[in-house]
């Protein structure tokens, strides 16, 4: 699947389960690591937990390889599905971490 409709869907999967203030960035010229990055706040960690779970389903259905972790405490999942990175963050760990401001700075020369 390529990087923009993996985008496009993984922001639908995460809307469809009602995950908040959804940030999508593209970070192509930034990192080698991705195309997009997400980050999505949940209300709960069974929250987070759901949010997650839906898009890797949603993933293996089109048969994108994932890989996951932080499922177990699940304050901030990490879902990485290859060109597109999805962070899943209670409210408390995105406002600590702040990723949308790590990635506002340019790339070093």
């Amino acid at each position: 699947m390529k990087a923009k409709k993996l985008h496009e869907m993984a922001i639908l999967s995460l809307e469809d389960m009602k995950g908040q203030d959804i940030v999508s960035m593209n970070i192509s010229k930034m990192s080698t690591i991705a195309d997009f990055m997400l980050v999505v706040t949940a209300t709960s960690s069974r929250h987070s937990r759901s949010l997650a779970e839906e898009l890797v389903k949603r993933c293996k259905a089109e048969e994108v390889k994932v890989n996951m972790e932080g499922q177990d405490q699940a304050e901030w999942i990490l879902i990485d599905m290859g060109d597109v990175i999805a962070h899943v963050m209670l409210a408390a760990t995105r406002k600590l971490y702040d990723l949308e401001s790590l990635w506002k700075f340019s790339p070093a020369k």
